[in-house]
């Protein structure tokens, strides 16, 4: 699973904001090697469908929107085969080559919300666009780096609080 984990959250957070600046990896001249790193084929016509999944994907991890018909689009000419070996049953993924990245981020997404409910989240800084997947024990991570968003608004609070107090 921590492979799923690892694409999934690759691919959300290839749209971060740096320096308070949107910027977005799948729209930049280096798409077509970021998704071959992925285990993509690194056409052109890969990054619409990565792209749409992400961000949909976006968009129902906020909790902005509950639409899924493009994460459904995005796995209508898919299938998952059984293969049968002495390990027991393996299910092999088949879809086009320009789609099966954006299946498998589907797929990762998934397996992530089934086995981890309620701990794919946003990054609780407002400014920031990545996301996290929760592996603390009481579940209450809310930020997607300490070092960077955590001491953030750690700080901002403690400021806050301190003009308040004078």
């Amino acid at each position: 699973m921590v492979e799923d984990e690892d694409l999934l959250l690759t691919v959300l957070n290839s749209a971060p904001v740096i320096d308070g600046h949107p910027t977005d990896v799948l729209s930049g001249d280096g798409a077509a090697d970021w998704i071959r790193a992925l285990g993509g084929c690194g056409t052109r016509g890969e990054c619409g469908p990565l792209r749409l999944v992400r961000d949909t994907l976006h968009l129902l991890i906020r909790g902005t929107s509950s639409d899924v018909s493009s994460l459904a689009s995005a796995l209508d000419r898919a299938r998952l085969r059984p293969a049968v070996s002495p390990a027991g049953v393996s299910w092999q993924l088949e879809a086009a080559p320009d789609e099966e990245l954006a299946v498998r981020v589907v797929l990762a997404w998934s397996r992530v919300t089934t086995e981890l409910p309620q701990r794919l989240r946003a990054c609780a800084n407002e400014e920031c666009n990545l996301f996290l997947i929760d592996h603390s024990r009481p579940g209450t991570a809310r930020w997607c780096s300490m070092a960077a968003c955590g001491n953030r608004m750690k700080a901002r609070t403690h400021a806050r609080k301190r003009r308040f107090e004078k």
